[in-house]
């Protein structure tokens, strides 16, 4: 029997339907139907990261609407490190193209689902677009990569990280699924291509690229100040001692 037969959607805030006896892949098609019939965005909430990324894969077999996943950190309260740079990215690349989603089916972790995240206007305000043939000073640019919290290295490998050789420029942006190398003469981009960032070899031509500032919070020296201040209003404890407060200073 079709799913529509079998129930109504939601029309208002507070409507319920209950549904039962999903087993196997039932979930996923019963959601992408939902998908296909509702007019905007739905949002699954799974009971963690192993089951968001097997309803991920599952989805997209049974709809043509978009299907994005929010990853979890997987982190704990007071972990004093940061998620791995593949996370971060892809959180970063989600939470860029959510406000342009119409219709399709948003998937987060009921943990993730508990997490503030950073407004839409901080992505699009630190977001940078580049074109071959833009004026654009190495300089600057490099400048503005370090304010965006990309790191300098000698070999680009992993996402948030750039190199430079010359005339040449690394960059693997945040949300990207390869990396870029951008090709200058003078203060102009000459070209622009993608490539294999394991055996460094140069790929096909790409026309632009965006990118998107590497964490999902601001890390210049106003956001900086604002962190040590609340820090110091929040916990009585010394702060020289305190490792998280040293490395973000």
């Amino acid at each position: 029997m079709p799913v529509q037969q079998r129930y109504t959607l939601p029309v208002k805030a507070g409507d319920q339907r209950l549904l039962g006896e999903l087993t196997g892949a039932a979930c996923a098609t019963l959601v992408a139907e939902i998908a296909e019939r509702h007019t905007g965005p739905v949002v699954l909430v799974a009971p963690d990261m192993q089951n968001a990324l097997r309803l991920h894969d599952e989805i997209r077999q049974f709809t043509d609407q978009m299907v994005m996943s929010l990853a979890d950190w997987e982190t704990l309260p007071y972990d004093s490190f940061s998620p791995h740079q593949e996370i971060i990215s892809s959180r970063l690349s989600t939470l860029y193209q959510l406000p342009s989603m119409q219709r399709g089916v948003l998937i987060v972790p009921v943990n993730t689902l508990m997490q503030r995240v950073c407004p839409h206007s901080y992505l699009h305000g630190h977001a940078l677009v580049m074109k071959k043939g833009q004026r654009l000073s190495r300089d600057a640019l490099r400048l503005q990569l370090d304010s965006a919290g990309y790191r300098h290295v000698d070999q680009v490998m992993e996402h948030g990280e750039y190199a430079t050789r010359g005339a040449l420029l690394d960059l693997y942006p945040m949300g990207s699924e390869q990396p870029y190398r951008l090709d200058f003469f003078d203060d102009e981009i000459d070209s622009l291509r993608l490539f294999d960032a394991d055996t460094q070899r140069t790929l096909e031509e790409v026309d632009a690229i965006n990118l998107l500032p590497a964490h999902e919070f601001p890390t210049d020296k106003t956001a900086i100040e604002l962190f040590r201040s609340q820090w110091r209003d929040t916990f009585e404890v010394k702060r020289d001692a305190e490792h998280i407060y040293q490395q973000v200073s």
